[in-house]
C-alpha cells in the first residue's frame, strides 16, 4: 500500500500541470489574435454586441471590417448611409414610409405648391403595372419627343420594377433647375425604345381642370389632378364659372388623383358638404375629427364622383365623405386604399423621409388603408380606352335631373 502523502503529492502535481497547460493555451490563444492583427491577418471573431442597444453598433462593426479588409473601393459615405436608411425603413413593411435623396427632396414642397423642377409629365399606371407618361404641353418631355402613352422603362439606367412606389418613381423625374441638371430616361413608344437625356425646367401644373360637357350642357365637369396649395382657389373658380352658365349637375373626376395636402382636401370637401364630418384621423394616442366648413358653393346640385384604382390618399378622403354623407355617388373602380397620413421631415443634408403617422377613417368609420372605397356603381374599364365611367355618370345625372323635373311638375 502506497503512503497517503504520495497520492496527495501526485494529485497536486496533476493539478499544477493542468493549470500550467491551461495558461499556455490561453496565452497562445490570445497571442494568436494579437499577432494576427500585427501581421495583417484578419480575424473572423467580431464582438457581437447587443442587438437591443440604442444606436446601430453592429452596423459600425461591419463598417469597421469593410474599412480594414474590403478588396475594392467602397461607395461614398453618403451612398452607404442612404442604403442603410432604406434598409431600416424596409423592415417596417410600409411602402408609404420611404426616403428620398437630395436634390429631389428639395422639390417636394414646390410640387405641392403646383410648381416644381422636372421634365413635366403626368405618370399613370396601366393594368400591367407599367408607368405610362402623359407630357404637359410645351414641357421638356414633350419637346424631347415623348408622346401620350409612352412607357417609362428606366431612369438613369435603373430599370423600373413593378414593386416601385409611384410617388418614388415620380420624384426621380424631378429636380433642381440649373444648367446641366436633368434626368436620363429610357422610353418605349410603339415598336421603338430609346434613351434620352432631358433637362429640368420649371413646371407649372394646374391642379383643377373644368368644362361644360359637350354631351349635355346641363352637366359640368371638373377634374382635380392633385391636392396642392392652389386647389381650393382653382376649384372655387371652376365652380363660379360653371354655375355662371347654369349647369344643373356636376361630375367630379378624382380618377388617377394620388392625393396631396390634407387641409386643402378638407377645404375641397367643404365645397360639396354643408358642414359635418369629413374624416377621423387616428394617431398613436389620439383621435381628431376633421369637419367641413359650412357655406360651400356646390352643396345642392346632383353630384357624381368618378374614382378608380389610382384614386388614393386625400382624394379617397373626399370621395369617402361624399359617399358616406350621401351627398353623391361613386362610379368607377375600387380605390387604391392609401388611408394613411405621412409627415415629411427634411434631414440635415437636404434629403427627406416620409413617415406614416396617422390613419384615416370615413364618416361611417370605414377604414381606407389597404381596403379602399367600393363605388356605388362599379364599372369595368373599356379595353379600347373609351371613357365608360363618364358615360355612365352622364346617364345617371340625366335621370336624376329628369326626376327633379318630374317632381316639380
Amino acid at each position: 500500500m502506497k503512503p497517503l502523502h504520495s497520492n496527495r503529492g501526485s494529485t497536486i502535481r496533476s493539478i499544477l500541470t493542468g493549470i500550467l497547460i491551461g495558461l499556455v493555451l490561453a496565452v497562445t490563444f490570445v497571442s494568436g489574435f494579437y499577432f494576427r492583427d500585427i501581421l495583417g491577418i484578419p480575424s473572423l471573431r467580431v464582438s457581437a454586441g447587443s442587438p437591443e442597444r440604442e444606436g446601430y453598433p453592429l452596423l459600425d462593426e461591419v463598417q469597421m471590417l469593410l474599412d480594414r479588409i474590403y478588396l475594392r473601393e467602397q461607395p461614398t459615405y453618403a451612398a452607404r448611409q442612404y442604403a442603410a436608411i432604406r434598409g431600416v425603413l424596409a423592415t417596417l413593411e410600409d411602402p408609404n414610409t420611404f426616403f428620398i435623396e437630395p436634390p429631389v427632396a428639395q422639390s417636394e414642397a414646390d410640387v405641392l405648391a403646383g410648381t416644381y423642377g422636372g421634365i413635366g409629365v403626368l405618370l399613370q399606371r396601366n393594368e400591367a403595372g407599367e408607368f405610362v407618361m402623359y407630357p404637359f404641353p410645351d414641357s421638356p418631355a414633350a419637346n424631347a419627343g415623348i408622346v401620350d402613352g409612352a412607357i417609362l422603362v428606366a431612369i438613369n439606367g435603373q430599370v423600373i420594377q413593378l414593386i416601385d412606389a409611384p410617388d418614388v418613381v415620380d420624384q426621380k423625374l424631378r429636380g433642381e433647375v440649373k444648367p446641366g441638371s436633368g434626368v436620363e430616361i429610357t422610353v418605349s413608344q410603339g415598336e421603338t425604345e430609346f434613351t434620352v437625356f432631358i433637362e429640368f425646367a420649371e413646371i407649372n401644373v394646374p391642379s383643377v381642370l373644368w368644362r361644360v360637357l359637350e354631351e349635355d350642357p346641363a352637366i359640368g365637369y371638373t377634374q382635380i389632378l392633385r391636392f396642392t396649395s392652389r386647389t381650393p382657389e382653382e376649384l372655387q373658380t371652376a365652380i363660379n364659372e360653371l354655375k355662371a352658365v347654369n349647369i344643373q349637375a356636376l361630375v367630379l373626376d378624382l380618377r388617377n388623383n394620388s392625393g396631396g395636402l390634407l387641409e386643402e382636401s378638407i377645404a375641397v370637401a367643404s365645397m360639396f358638404l354643408d358642414g359635418g364630418v369629413v374624416t377621423y384621423e387616428v394617431t398613436q394616442d389620439s383621435e381628431r375629427v376633421l369637419e367641413a366648413q359650412r357655406g360651400g358653393g356646390m352643396t345642392d346640385l346632383p353630384l357624381v364622383v368618378l374614382v378608380n384604382n389610382h384614386t388614393a390618399s386625400a382624394s379617397e378622403l373626399v370621395a369617402g365623405a361624399i359617399r358616406d354623407r350621401e351627398r353623391g355617388i361613386l362610379i368607377g373602380q375600387r380605390t387604391f386604399g392609401k388611408g394613411t397620413v405621412q409627415q415629411i421631415f427634411v434631414i440635415s443634408d437636404g434629403s427627406s423621409v416620409h413617415i406614416t403617422s396617422a390613419e384615416w377613417f370615413t364618416p361611417e368609420r370605414v377604414p381606407l388603408a389597404g381596403v379602399g372605397l367600393a363605388p356605388n356603381i362599379e364599372m369595368i374599364p373599356d379595353i379600347n380606352g373609351r371613357d365608360v365611367e363618364l358615360g355612365e355618370a352622364i346617364r345617371y345625372l340625366q335621370n336624376e335631373l329628369m326626376a327633379v323635373e318630374s317632381g316639380n311638375e
